[in-house]
């Protein structure tokens, strides 16, 4: 009943308020504080407006913050238009608006404190509230959906079901073929990924094939470096882009009996020449940072381009 809406408004706290509220939700505690009132004050007029559907209510966590009802009838509207020209001017209704004005000012610092107070520790809450796994998507979402895409050495593919929703195709290259079974049955859902059974230094790919290609803690495997060179050479379009993610030069023999490893690590100059060698410019390499938990060697990123 339009009386209803009439009695709510008739109080001029429950005016202000509402006119309050036509410009910001507030939480309970930060409208008792534009209104200078007790809670339980603001909390009565606010049971008012709310059972004649001039507010709503809205939880979050213990707060509970007050807003303008969304569906108001064209007769509650026209009454507010009216009602909100005449309190407008009223000295309570400039200091409300002012005291409004540094409440919201307020939750800015208050968010400016909250991070500035964090420093390093704010890694650790994050994590805590959302995990890490989003981070590497949303930087995938940089990649150019075009590219088409070869990992070599791709193991159980990994690699290839992350890169996958981000790209047109993903080539991936393993000399075992069990290998190969689990990284489809991993991505089986996908449409565009292609394996192929073959070693690094005779890839089972065109020439000129491929974007880019990725080799990520393979190289090391592999006693023909150069080989593998040229062979990335071959199957990258000019100015296409290798990127190798490897170990750095170490001493720890014993992985070449333990593990397999024919070479230990990787320098700069040394990679970078052979690089030269076929036609495959160093754009960049990067040593990446140590995990504390991690027991092996340290890593680089290196990026390579075809000429």
């Amino acid at each position: 009943m339009i009386f209803d809406t009439l009695s709510a408004l008739s109080d001029p706290v429950r005016a202000r308020t509402l006119a309050i509220l036509t410009r910001e939700e507030l939480a309970v505690g930060e409208l008792t504080k534009v209104l200078q009132l007790a809670q339980s004050t603001v909390s009565r007029h606010l049971k008012a407006l709310e059972a004649a559907g001039w507010v709503e209510r809205r939880t979050e966590g213990t707060k509970s913050h007050v807003r303008v009802a969304e569906h108001q009838s064209p007769a509650q509207l026209a009454l507010w238009h009216a009602i909100a020209q005449e309190i407008s001017a009223t000295p309570e209704a400039v200091a409300d608006s002012q005291r409004l004005t540094a409440i919201v000012a307020a939750r800015a610092t208050d968010s400016r404190t909250f991070f500035g107070q964090l420093h390093e520790g704010w890694d650790s809450v994050r994590r805590e509230l959302f995990g890490d796994g989003f981070l590497l998507p949303t930087l995938l979402g940089l990649v150019d959906p075009v590219l088409v895409v070869a990992d070599l050495g791709c193991g159980t593919g990994e690699a290839v079901a992350m890169l996958a929703p981000h790209i047109k195709h993903v080539i991936g290259v393993d000399r075992e073929q069990k290998m190969l079974d689990i990284a489809a049955q991993r991505t089986a859902a996908a449409t565009n990924i292609d394996f192929r059974c073959g070693g690094l230094t005779d890839l089972p790919m065109e020439d000129a094939s491929v974007d880019a290609t990725l080799c990520m803690l393979v190289l090391h495997h592999i006693a023909d470096t150069d080989g593998v060179l040229a062979q990335i050479a071959r199957v990258l379009r000019p100015g296409g882009r290798a990127v190798v993610l490897d170990m750095v030069a170490h001493n720890r023999n014993e992985y070449r009996a333990t593990m397999g490893h024919e070479h230990q690590g990787f320098d700069v100059e040394e990679l970078s020449a052979l690089a030269a060698a076929n036609h495959l410019t160093t754009v960049r390499w990067t040593p990446l940072p140590a995990t504390p938990e991690a027991q092996g060697p340290p890593l680089f990123l290196a990026v390579f381009q075809r000429q």
